[in-house]
């Protein structure tokens, strides 16, 4: 692995985890408990794109790991590795078989429902209640608000790397 690649990986775990510490103190007004930004998917999808799938995971699993040590919890790793998984596996498998016709905004709203269905799954399992699944409408219209925002932002930041020709390494 060359040092650059080493290098961006590092900057993006180190992102990633930044942001979704910062995100936990971010409180959106009128805002469901539990509707976060997603933030850090910026960062998850900029490495689907820039380094392919397997770091991309790595950046993740990291990214939550970190998150959790240093300010965290079990559960909010649970929540935090389940949503942050399952979501990169379908946007990693939307972007390998359809990135010449589906947009990264559409790829990131798509992730950002994957994200929350996969929390919703583990509260679920948690609480031993399936009444919680009525948080879904809520839950889907935020995905889909901050999975457009994510996706808008990630393709600006993207196309602002290739401008100043930063090194695609997937």
């Amino acid at each position: 692995m060359k040092t650059k690649r080493i290098l961006l990986i590092a900057l993006f775990i180190s992102l990633a985890a930044i942001l979704s510490i910062v995100e936990r103190s971010i409180i959106i007004p009128q805002a469901h408990p539990g509707v976060k930004l997603g933030l850090a998917n910026v960062i998850t999808l900029l490495s689907i794109i820039m380094l392919g799938y397997k770091d991309a995971f790595l950046v993740v699993l990291l990214r939550c790991v970190l998150a959790t040590l240093i300010g965290g919890n079990p559960v909010s790793f649970l929540f935090s590795i389940t949503g942050g998984l399952f979501s990169t596996l379908v946007m990693v498998l939307l972007w390998r078989t359809f990135n010449q016709h589906i947009s990264i905004v559409n790829i990131s709203i798509i992730g950002a429902i994957c994200h929350n269905l996969g929390q919703l799954f583990v509260a679920s399992w948690l609480a031993h209640e399936l009444l919680l699944y009525s948080l879904l409408p809520i839950l889907m219209i935020s995905a889909v608000i901050t999975g457009y925002a994510v996706g808008v932002v990630t393709k600006r930041v993207y196309k602002s790397l290739q401008a100043r020709q930063v090194k695609v390494y997937s």
